[in-house]
């Protein structure tokens, strides 16, 4: 019997959108037979970022392209940087534009030097960028099935 890969999607959402692309992405991954914790950054108790194949880390773009600092906690209670972080984030490019559009996402694949490109989405997931959220998650499932 093949055993399960684990999964963790770590997000912060205030709006309700992170938490919406983070739903969506644990739907795929079951589908595929991970198993899935989910964890509210800012929440719940801290992860052990060694029990997991893949980390997903989601979060919105704060203030002029700024990291909410419940997320930066959450880095800081990781302690090191895991080389399986695959980051999601939402946005508006009503604010600020295509520059700061999901910036913290930006900043957060390359703080961790991660494989796959970070996930943008404008607001909600829905209609079109519920597709979009879907063939990301694909990539990084093909990806991480080959990588373990």
């Amino acid at each position: 019997m093949v055993s399960k890969l684990n999964a963790v999607i770590a997000y912060l959402s205030y709006s309700g959108n992170t938490k919406e692309v983070a739903e969506i992405i644990e739907r795929e991954l079951r589908g595929e037979n991970f198993e899935v914790d989910m964890h509210r950054i800012g929440v719940d108790l801290p992860i052990d970022p060694k029990n997991y194949d893949v980390i997903f880390i989601g979060t919105f773009t704060w203030a002029k392209g700024a990291t909410p600092e419940e997320v930066k906690d959450f880095l800081w209670e990781i302690g090191y940087k895991p080389d399986n972080v695959a980051v999601f984030g939402t946005g508006e490019t009503q604010f600020g534009g295509d520059e700061l559009f999901c910036l913290a996402a930006v900043k957060l694949a390359k703080f961790y030097n991660s494989r796959w490109e970070p996930l943008k989405i404008e607001q909600s997931p829905r209609g079109s960028q519920e597709k979009l959220v879907k063939k990301w998650i694909k990539g990084v499932i093909k990806d991480v099935t080959v990588l373990t």
